[in-house]
């Protein structure tokens, strides 16, 4: 084994104030902001897509939809990529083909040249999300990896936002095409600022081939109990956000608000409370521990879908800057949860939980929409709420497991401790 390899083993990851912390978490930022501004600068203007193509809502979502299909079905590709070319090239790579088609976006023909580009849209923006939480956790010191992936997720908070507020408001004035460029330009600067300052990795060496296969990695995760439960926390709390966030809209444009397109697009400022509370969660896991603050984030997620069965237009947007609260936290918490507990491929591990996290999207996200048009918004609000609880339950439930069995382990380890000492006693005697 060479020095350097044993410098490296050596090292135990940036730590908080460092130079190359504040780069690495600063350029974790801005690729946040720029993949996920093209990922949702559509959601905003469903209503105007919908009005000008003559389809349903459901129908409109499938702009969104095939987008985040895309990253669900890249993630796992993208991982593969990143063990064998490094966490920052392959991210590099994402970003920038990403930004190329985001800018093609605006040049669709018709729905099926639009979603077809989403599409690969998508499957480019895969590579972030997969690789980000696996290149900090490899590169952070593990007692922050909570606190930078909240700053990671604070990230995507910013760009989701700006996505959707940017594109709202142009789209109105002009059309849907000019609204998702000038969200796209946005993007290609962040992106830019993330080629700049994103800092080589030290721990990882691509092109490693030593290590468990691929499948190997992936069932590793697959079969751990504690990693399916963070993994059905992305699949149905993103399902339900997205959902919510998708069809809001719908309603308050409809006979009993009547809102304009460029105040339903202000809606989205409510992301700001998720950039907020997703670095707040990472404080406080530090401080009493992810399962307590994942529980009561997912609390506050229920009761914020809970308020926008309202029929007030103030109690509804209370509501989703509660709803958005409490996901962006649970999610901050899941998500960094999972690079921190995996032992074995922790690339496939977040990629993973990707898969689930946009796969609720796409398909909850879709669902929902059917349950508003047959039933309408309280139907699809219980629909939501009851995905939370059966989250809520499957943490709380392997948590309870987890501590008996610890309790268990402990307990049988002082009784053969105290075995061990009377029996040394009962010799010397």
């Amino acid at each position: 084994m060479t020095a350097t390899t044993d410098v490296t083993l050596e090292w135990e990851g940036h730590p908080r104030g460092s130079r190359e912390y504040k780069r690495l978490v600063a350029a974790l930022l801005f690729a946040g902001i720029a993949t996920f501004a093209q990922l949702y600068s559509v959601q905003g203007i469903l209503p105007l897509i919908a009005s000008g193509l003559e389809i349903t809502p459901s129908q409109s979502s499938l702009a969104v939809g095939l987008a985040t299909v895309g990253v669900a079905v890249s993630v796992l590709p993208w991982s593969v990529v990143a063990d064998r070319i490094g966490r920052v090239k392959a991210m590099s790579i994402s970003i920038v083909v990403a930004t190329v088609l985001g800018l093609v976006v605006p040049l669709s023909s018709s729905l099926p040249v639009l979603l077809s580009i989403r599409f690969f849209e998508g499957a480019a923006l895969g590579g972030l999300p997969a690789i980000a939480i696996a290149y900090l956790s490899e590169e952070v010191h593990r007692n922050h990896t909570a606190l930078a992936a909240a700053t990671y997720v604070s990230g995507t908070t910013l760009g989701g936002l700006l996505g959707r507020i940017v594109a709202g408001p142009v789209a109105e004035v002009t059309n849907w095409r000019i609204g998702t460029l000038t969200v796209s330009i946005l993007a290609a600067v962040a992106a830019t600022l993330f080629l700049i300052l994103a800092p080589a990795p030290r721990r990882f060496r691509a092109g490693d081939s030593a290590g468990p296969s691929l499948g190997t990695r992936l069932w590793a995760n697959l079969k751990e109990p504690g990693m399916l439960v963070l993994y059905a926390q992305a699949f149905l709390l993103m399902g339900g956000f997205v959902a919510i966030y998708n069809f809001l809209g719908f309603r308050l444009e409809g006979s009993g608000f009547g809102l304009p397109q460029s105040l339903i697009s202000l809606i989205f400022l409510a992301y700001l409370s998720g950039t907020v509370s997703s670095r707040v969660a990472g404080q406080l896991a530090v401080r009493h521990g992810r399962a307590g603050v994942l529980a009561g984030s997912t609390l506050l997620m229920i009761a914020g879908v809970g308020l926008t069965i309202s029929s007030n237009l103030i109690v509804i947007l209370v509501g989703l800057v509660i709803l958005t609260v409490g996901f962006f936290a649970a999610h901050a918490i899941a998500s960094g949860w999972t690079g921190q507990r995996a032992t074995v491929g922790r690339a496939q591990a977040t990629s993973l939980y990707n898969l689930f996290y946009y796969g609720g999207s796409s398909v909850v996200g879709w669902l929902g929409g059917v349950v508003y048009q047959q039933f309408g918004w309280t139907a699809m609000a219980l629909f939501v709420m009851g995905l939370a609880v059966l989250a809520l339950i499957a943490a709380a439930s392997h948590h309870a497991s987890t501590k008996s069995h610890h309790a268990l382990t402990n307990r049988t380890a002082i009784q053969k401790k105290t075995a061990i000492t009377t029996n040394r006693s009962t010799t010397l005697t």
